[in-house]
Order: structure tokens, then sequence, then C-alpha cells
């Protein structure tokens, strides 16, 4: 920051050190960087007196309005950004008379802590009784840095957009409204999908061709002002059919799934999500354990050398490797990289332990993490980073022997969605374009997004061939005596999983777990008032929680005195508990409880005698009701299609596309309809490109060639190339 530095010596030096927001921020591990400048009233005063680095960090212009009706807001935005209190009433979707006007100092003072020109976003930490509400630009979520006052006007602190969000939520217990202003002289931007969403997820649920009109205003959330003092914030901000990418993050902030770190990509798995992670890790190692694999752990680094052995694998991962250069001061003789995956590190131990055909099958797995840096709009749980997965590598001694080992290992992934987390799955080959980089063959488990209308690669499981064997010299002597080299497999399922789950089934209100891997499959909440103390409840509760947990039905008793009934209903039903066990008065009274199932709303009235066994029959009835509605929903939206004019409108239709295929070794008509889609639906949309920035594409590409092959009558033609199809393949937009 070159530029700043020659401004902060042209002004004389303040103490910084007992700034509370600075004192705040250190505390909580959040990055940031302050600096002192010449006093700046206003945003225009700071953009002359303060030039920042680069455009694509910004300062703040701040306003606080006041409404009679409706309260107050501090908003935030770019300082070329163009703020209409007209305007801002309809974005706000505020009701009836709106009358909003800027705040005198006073109000200022007693509600934010600030005088007039010192006001920022981080002056949200003074907001004792909650009563403001902050509405933030959407054009500042896409600065790589956002520069604003510490509750002075001679000083500024520079966050990233990420850490600034972290700072309100979890120091601050705010959940700002987004809202995207128009800049200066433009026309006002009413019904802009937000600027966070990718450009090729802006179509709703259910998009029709022509595309619409983009003046056309958007429907938001109603109201989504922050509540006031003793009311629960709970509320998620956004719709899933509103706005997708915003709604997914609400959700897995909101129900303490993730946390944000510091480092862009990484995220923290709060209790609340590792539980359900451990719960699936739980049931796959009875299941490994059934087919002779036993559990192993071998280092996170591997050499250059070892890494960079078999070419087609490293080049595969090339882009993604994390190195390691440095210790301490020093450079490391040479670099090791951070695990991408780890066939190198695992298979020269093999060829070590592999000398006899009595040695085989030797069938190892391993639950670790891996590191592979995306550099394209990371996601929690679906693209990260760092993320937690198992892997599973075997050696066998024939291609029959491993080719078992890889159905098998991928049976038990489909069963992992299918009957965990009830999300119904494809499985099926990968094309060659598509396959695992050196491997001979990929299988893999393809599952569908509602809503984004979009595929996920669930898990893989990779019939390596010998490739690996010859690479590593992993051999052995046959019953004849003669050298032979391994058949491996590998086959991995990671904690995108939790991912795939959240977005299938979570609702406007929040998470909707099954109850198989529900952290807690029940919690029972006692209706306590003055009149009726929790004293009065506790043997009953206590009784009924022992009932559950002599059943091995995971349960909670939620006797917290700070909270009241209502909010533990919203915080549970957040966070997706299957069962709520309300008790009052009454029930007590009745020898009842009443019984409220999270997935379909339904409220009965069961007694307690054989409540251990009622509350398991509804587990099971909506376990399999979850699955039956996602499976319901994904085959609505599974179609054939034989002509290519057809092929980009079901697109649009956010459907996924079974077509007549000429055999997935035709890499070059992939290529074909991968761009051809995306041309076609850019042109529908109305579109000249694509953000480079996101993950996600509009094209189509090859998901699976499924087991489970339709008829293919005789003479039928490829939809791309127009030569003899061979087989079916599914296609999809994917995340």
């Amino acid at each position: 920051m070159d530029t700043m530095a020659s401004l902060i010596s042209s002004v004389d030096d303040i103490d910084l050190s007992s700034n509370p927001i600075l004192q705040k921020l250190s505390s909580s591990s959040i990055p940031h960087h302050t600096y002192p400048h010449t006093l700046s009233m206003t945003a225009e005063e700071l953009d002359a007196n303060v030039p920042l680095p680069n455009s694509n960090e910004s300062h703040t212009k701040n306003l606080f309005f006041k409404d009679k009706k409706h309260g107050m807001f501090l908003v935030t935005a770019c300082t070329d950004a163009e703020v209409n209190t007209k305007d801002l009433g309809k974005m706000l979707k505020l009701e009836g008379k709106v009358n909003l006007r800027l705040a005198d100092e006073t109000l200022l003072m007693d509600k934010l802590g600030v005088k007039k020109g010192c006001v920022g976003p981080l002056a949200m930490m003074n907001n004792a009784d909650k009563d403001v509400t902050l509405v933030l630009d959407e054009g500042l979520m896409t600065k790589e840095k956002v520069h604003s006052h510490p509750l002075r006007n001679d000083a500024s602190t520079a966050l990233t957009p990420l850490d600034l969000q972290k700072f309100l939520t979890e120091c601050c217990d705010v959940q700002p409204t987004m809202v995207a202003f128009p800049k200066k002289g433009a026309a006002p931007l009413a019904g802009k999908v937000p600027s966070s969403r990718p450009e090729g997820d802006k179509s709703s649920s259910k998009p029709k061709l022509p595309p619409k009109d983009k003046s056309a205003p958007k429907a938001t959330n109603q109201n989504k002002k922050q509540t006031k003092k003793g009311e629960t914030q709970l509320a998620l901000k956004w719709k899933k059919e509103e706005n997708f990418a915003m709604w997914y993050t609400d959700v897995i902030v909101l129900s303490e799934m993730i946390s944000y770190y510091d480092i862009s990509g990484c995220y923290i798995l709060r209790p609340w999500s590792y539980k359900i992670w451990e719960l699936i890790q739980d049931w796959f190692n009875i299941q490994i354990r059934k087919l002779d694999v036993e559990n192993s752990y071998f280092p996170m680094f591997v050499s250059k050398d070892r890494l960079e052995k078999e070419k087609d694998h490293v080049e595969g991962f090339a882009p993604e490797v994390a190195w390691v250069t440095k210790s301490g001061e020093g450079d490391l003789a040479a670099p090791i990289a951070v695990r991408p995956t780890s066939e190198t590190i695992m298979y020269p131990a093999f060829a070590d332990w592999i000398r006899s055909h009595r040695d085989l099958p030797l069938k190892l797995n391993q639950w670790s993490n891996v590191v592979r840096w995306e550099f394209k709009d990371p996601t929690p749980f679906l693209r990260t980073r760092e993320f937690l997965w198992q892997e599973g590598h075997t050696a066998h001694a024939s291609f029959e022997d491993a080719n078992v080992m890889v159905r098998q290992a991928l049976d038990l992934y489909r069963r992992v969605y299918e009957e965990l987390l009830a999300v119904p799955v494809v499985p099926g080959y990968k094309t060659e374009k598509e396959k695992f980089a050196g491997g001979h063959s990929t299988t893999t488990v393809e599952a569908y997004v509602p809503v984004a209308g979009r595929a996920i690669q669930g898990a893989t499981s990779h019939h390596l061939g010998q490739n690996f064997g010859k690479m590593f010299d992993i051999n052995y002597q046959d019953e004849k005596g003669e050298t032979q080299i391994a058949w491996q497999t590998s086959w991995g399922l990671t904690t995108r999983t939790i991912g795939v789950m959240i977005m299938v089934h979570g609702d406007d209100t929040g998470l909707v777990l099954p109850p198989k891997i529900a952290p807690l499959q029940a919690v029972i909440v006692p209706i306590v008032s003055k009149k009726h103390p929790l004293e009065n409840f506790k043997d009953y509760c206590g009784g009924i929680l022992e009932q559950l947990q002599d059943k091995d039905i995971r349960c909670k008793l939620d006797d917290r005195s700070i909270y009241n009934p209502g909010w533990k209903y919203a915080h549970w039903e957040q966070k997706g508990v299957p069962i709520r066990i309300e008790v009052g008065p009454r029930d007590l009274e009745n020898k009842q409880v009443r019984l409220v199932v999270r997935f379909s709303g339904e409220k009965i009235d069961v007694g307690i005698d054989d409540l251990a066994e009622t509350i398991a029959k509804k587990l099971d009835e909506v376990q399999k009701g979850m699955f039956t509605k996602a499976l319901q929903f994904r085959d609505d939206h599974l179609v054939k299609v034989t002509e290519w004019k057809d092929f980009v409108p079901n697109l649009e239709l956010h459907n996924l596309v079974l077509t007549p295929w000429c055999g997935g070794e035709h890499q070059d008509w992939e290529e074909w309809v991968k761009d051809k889609s995306r041309e076609e639906s850019l042109a529908s949309r109305g579109e000249a490109g694509e953000d480079d920035r996101t993950a996600t594409s509009v094209a189509a590409k090859t998901l699976c060639i499924p087991f489970d092959q339709p008829e293919l009558p005789e003479g039928t033609k490829c939809i791309a190339s127009g030569l003899p199809a061979t087989c079916w393949v599914m296609w999809g937009r994917s995340y």
C-alpha cells in the first residue's frame, strides 16, 4: 500500500491501541489492516484524500436513516453508489407509508456511539439494542478490500468482504440486508440479480424460453430487517427459489454448520456438521470391514519426484497442488507437495509390502484431509481448498477381482447417498474425457440439485488398471513363480456429501436432516412459564429422555432457561432436527407429548407409554418420505432427448438430459456439445458471455454413461455427431 504509506507520513501519529473495534477484531482473530490518514468527513473527501491502490478496493459511503414506522437503517455503500430514499424503501420492501430521513447526530451517538462523519459498518458493534438494520451494498462484496472508519474519521480499517461479514455476524450478531445500489448516473437496479450469484445460474427454478424481461422487478424477501431486542434473529434472509447461492450461505452459517476462516476456500466444520461426517464414517467403517478393507494412515506430504512419476496423473492435479518450499526462514532443499490425493504416497509402500500372490488382495482405507488449491468460486462443502474424505486403495491379482472391488465401493457410495442422506443418485461410467487422470476407467454416482437445476458428482471409484503398478514396481510372484504386475483400484467420498444433502433437502426455514445422519433425531422442549417453571417438567422430561436413549435414539432435553420455547422451536427447526417433542402443562396432566415433524410439519399427540417405539417408526417414515420426495423431483427432471433442437431448451428447464451417444471415446464431440450448448444458452438469455471467475457454467457436460441403460433402438444416431449410437449418456450443467 505505497499510496497509503505516503498519506500516513503526512499526518500526526495517532494511538489506535485502545480502539474497541480493533481490539475486537484482534481478539476474534479476524485479519485487518488499520492506517491513519487525513481527517475526512465525507465519502467524497475520502476518495480525494485517501486514494486506494486499485479499483478493486473501496471506501464506504455511510448514511444513517430513521423512519417513524419502519425503524432505523445504516446504509453502507460504495462511494460511487446512488442512494435514493424512495428507491431504498422499495428495495427493502417496506410496506405502507415510507418516510426515510437522515437521523441527527444525537441519535447517531445514542445508537451507534459515533459522531457525524465517523460512522461505518463496524459501528454496528455499538448497537446494543439491536434496533438498527444494516443495509450493505452488494457492490462492496465484489471488492478485494473494503475500507471503513473504526469509529473515527482520521483512520480506516481494511477488511476483505468475507472478513467484514464475519465481524458483523460473529462479533456484532448482525445479519446485514444486501441491496444492489446503482452507480451514480445509472438506471435504478430494482430487480437486479445480486452480484454474488454466478452468471450461469440466473434463471428461476422453472425457467422458460425466451428469457425473462430483465427490466421486470424481481421478487425479494419480505422485510429482511433485523429484529428488535428480545426477538429471535434466526430467520433466513433469502428464499431458496429466490437466490439459491445466498440461501445456501444463509443456511450453512445460521444453522451452525460452518464458520468462515481467514484463508479463502478454507472453512471451519462446526460440531453440527462434523457429527454428520462422523455418522457417515461410523456406517462406512462397518461396511468396508465386511469387504476385508482395513483402515490405515499415510503422511500428508509427497516429494516432487514421487508426485511427478506418473505423467498423466500429475497433469490432472498440477494446477491444484499446494507446495511447501520453506521451513522457518530457510528454503527446503526440494519442494514437497501437500497431499492432493494419495496414489503416489501409498504405492511405494505397496511395492515394499507385496511380494507374492499370497499378499493379495491388499485392501486399505484412510480417513484424511486433502488440499487442492481451487481458484474459482470456493463454496463450503462443495468446492474447498481443503476437505475431508476417505480414500480406499487396493491391489489385486486380476483385472476382474479389481473390477469387483470398484463396483463394491461404488455401491457403498450409492447407499451413503440413498440410505443415509436420502438423496437419489445415478451410478455409471465416466467418459474418457472425464475419467480419473492416469486410470483405466472411472465409475461415479451423480446427484441432482433441485432449484439450481445442476448435477453434482457424488463420489467416484476408479479402476487404475496396471498403470501405477508399472510406475511404482508393484510386482508379485504368481502361483507359477512368474512375475506379474498388480491391478489396482482407488475410490473416495468427501465432505461434499454434506453440501449435497443440504441443497437437496433444505427449505426456507433451514436444514431438513434425514434421521439416519441427524446429530440429534429428537429434541425435547418443555413449555415453561412463570406459572409453570422448569422444575415442574424435569422428572417427566427426564423420563422421556431416558426412554429414548435406551432405544438408541439420539436426543436431547433443551432445558436452557435463557431462551423461551418459541426461540427453541425456531432454533431446532433451523438446525433440521427431525422431531421436536413439546411438553406443556396439559401434557403432564394427560401423560402425553406433542410431536412436531420437521420434514412434513405434521403435529401429533402421543402417549408416553410407547413413545420410543412411536418415534422410531416416525423416524423411519421420515427417512423414506424424504428419499421418495427427492427421487420424484429428480425423475421429473430427467428427460430423454434424441434431437439437438430439444437439448438446450431442456437444460434451460433445469433438466438432466439422456441422449443417444456414439461412445465415451469421442472426446472431440463432447467438447463440441459443451461449446455449442454454452453458445445457445447464452444466446437464449441475451447474454454476451460467462463470468470467468465462477466455477459453474451454462454449458452442458457428460455426467456419466448410466449402468441402467434404456433400450436403444437399432439405427439410433448420436445426437451430436450423427454417428451410430452405442449407448445413452447423461448430460447436465454441473457444479
